[in-house]
């Protein structure tokens, strides 16, 4: 029976009291007291996936659309281990999240426990594992731990990235006695901040003679800096360009969409590297410019003077400004660059070079993947988020559909796990449930979906306004065209058998609103049904493995050798 003082009754109040109004997870006997606390609260819901991998890209994207900090919890063993890749992904794109881990009783430690994840005794080392998907990670060992380790682990995940607390389920139990609730709203806040000083960047500016070019980064969106990223950019008349999952955070309506040069890296516009080559000064802000997002852009940033504002330090040689705040430090930047201070030398160079890559025509059968986005762009209203994934629907999403005014556009590419989205769709659609309901869209291929796609039902089960477009080309079609264009074509591991996953999925789901499009004249009318739906619905959108993408590592009239390819761009899974 529920006491109220157990330590997962202080976990999940603390959790509550912080304003976090969601975790989500896959029950089971090692975190099962975790889900019995909050079945006695009103103010948190545990929601239940259908895996691991999913609840952990759950919490990532609930985290991504805003609420600061996203809460994943699973059992021991598998359970567990099935959170590795997406607390990869946070990692590597420094998401906050909390892991919370159960684990077999500390009386079994190195007894040969069922899933004993202790590290005693020859058993997996379940602190080693998650230490290094994580930046923080500690393993709960008595009771009166958790008073301290639960802060410490939300502020570590505050400095972005997940934290994971390991809790054997006899520490769960425990109890703790009267305990006080959180001393202080921290979800969506850092309990240590570090504001830089931009006089460095200032002076900088202020001599720049002639155009700047801005690249901005995930960080902008983490930090809620949007606004003052744009007063930075009208400051200095600078043209702007975001990395590839940066896509919302300028350029759109509103944040400097007149002078937008479009995504940066190996899927995006040919003109952001022209526009820098051209400028005097080059600004990376809240972005380190991975190989994905730097493509094309590595000798430019050798030759023009480029600076850097942020929490990481690019991997890029610059001048960097270190700032744990950037709203704040962009906020001290403007004011350092307002009135006396402000630069007299830039200039906006007459045109902007906007810009797309162009891949082969392609004439086989099936929806083209520049029409489906023209249709989609015309049809998704302002508000909309759009979560895409991994593989050539995803590159060709990055590359031609445009962020919403005042809605999201996230993709996963820390790790490029495929099957992300469905789990990061649902989490952004539970946060914005407790704040503006908005419809969320979720953009992935079928390959994808054979992963994690059964987090449909999730959504069905919740009612969340998502639609889900998957793309079936009825393969692996990014691992298909490496294989014509890096093995000569010689064999193919990676084409499926034809599917119908509209009607199939309707026919599982009941309940569930689903469309099967084999032509562009049918999308209008089946995105119109679609959007309007109360609840969740899916279209599946027929198309070619053959069909090249907007990706530039394709592009080249002479496809490089296969050791070529993979030294100077991200070697893409699918």
């Amino acid at each position: 029976m529920n006491s109220g003082h157990r330590v997962v009754d202080h976990i999940v109040g603390y959790l509550a009291a912080s304003g976090i109004g969601h975790f989500f997870g896959v029950d089971g006997a090692n975190i099962e007291d975790l889900y019995d606390a909050a079945y006695f609260r009103d103010d948190i819901t545990a929601v239940l996936a259908k895996h691991e991998f999913s609840a952990a890209a759950m919490a990532d994207g609930y985290s991504r659309s805003g609420a600061g900090l996203g809460v994943v919890a699973a059992t021991s063993g598998g359970g567990c281990l099935n959170t590795v890749p997406g607390l990869g992904e946070s990692l590597a794109s420094r998401v906050p999240v909390l892991a919370l881990i159960g684990q077999a009783p500390t009386a079994l430690d190195g007894r040969g426990a069922f899933q004993d994840t202790s590290g005693v005794n020859g058993a997996l080392d379940g602190v080693a594992l998650f230490s290094a998907v994580s930046v923080y990670c500690r393993r709960v060992c008595t009771p009166g731990d958790i008073l301290t380790a639960l802060p410490e682990a939300i502020a570590a995940a505050g400095t972005g990235g997940p934290a994971v607390l390991l809790l054997p389920k006899d520490i769960q139990q425990a109890d703790l006695g009267a305990v006080t609730g959180s001393n202080g709203h921290v979800n969506g806040t850092r309990s240590v901040t570090q504001l830089s000083d931009p006089q460095l960047l200032a002076q900088a500016l202020r001599r720049a003679d002639g155009p700047i070019t801005i690249l901005a980064g995930e960080q902008v969106a983490r930090d809620d800096a949007r606004i003052e990223l744009e007063a930075l950019r009208a400051t200095l008349r600078a043209r702007v360009a975001t990395v590839p999952d940066a896509k919302d955070v300028a350029g759109t309506p509103g944040l400097g969409s007149s002078s937008a040069l479009g995504v940066s890296g190996v899927m995006g516009h040919p003109g952001v590297a022209t526009a820098a080559a051209q400028s005097a000064l080059c600004l990376l802000v809240g972005t380190r410019m991975t190989v994905t997002a730097r493509a094309g852009l590595d000798d430019v940033l050798k030759t023009v003077p480029t600076y850097s504002i942020g929490s990481a330090e690019p991997y890029v040689p610059c001048t960097h400004i270190h700032t744990e705040d950037l709203r704040g430090s962009l906020s001290l930047l403007n004011r350092a660059l307002s009135g006396q201070g402000r630069p007299t030398a830039t200039r906006v160079p007459d045109l902007l070079p906007h810009n797309e890559l162009c891949p082969p025509p392609h004439d086989g059968p099936g929806v083209r993947y520049r029409d489906a986005m023209t249709v989609l762009d015309g049809a998704l209203p302002a508000g909309t988020d759009i979560v895409v994934d991994a593989g050539n629907i995803g590159a060709s999403a990055i590359h031609y559909l445009p962020a919403r005014r005042d809605g999201r556009f996230i993709v996963a590419l820390g790790m490029g796990g495929m099957g992300y989205s469905f789990g990061a769709g649902i989490g952004m659609a539970f946060h914005r449930s407790r704040t503006r309901p908005r419809r969320t869209v979720v953009i992935a291929g079928d390959g994808s979906f054979l992963m994690h796609g059964m987090e449909i039902h999730t959504a069905l089960q919740y009612r969340l306004p998502i639609t889900f477009l998957l793309f079936d080309n009825h393969a692996h079609a990014m691992c298909v065209t490496r294989e014509q264009l890096f093995y000569q074509d010689r064999y193919s591991y990676n084409r499926f058998g034809p599917s119908r996953l509209g009607a199939g999925l309707t026919a599982m789901f009941p309940g569930l609103s689903g469309f099967d499009v084999d032509h562009i004249d049918q999308l209008p009318a089946a995105l119109d049904l679609a959007l309007d739906t109360a609840g969740p619905s899916v279209i599946s959108v027929d198309c070619s493995p053959d069909e090249i993408p907007p990706f530039a590592a394709f592009l080249s009239k002479t496809a490089p050798s296969t050791t070529e390819e993979n030294r100077s761009h991200v070697a893409t899974r699918a």
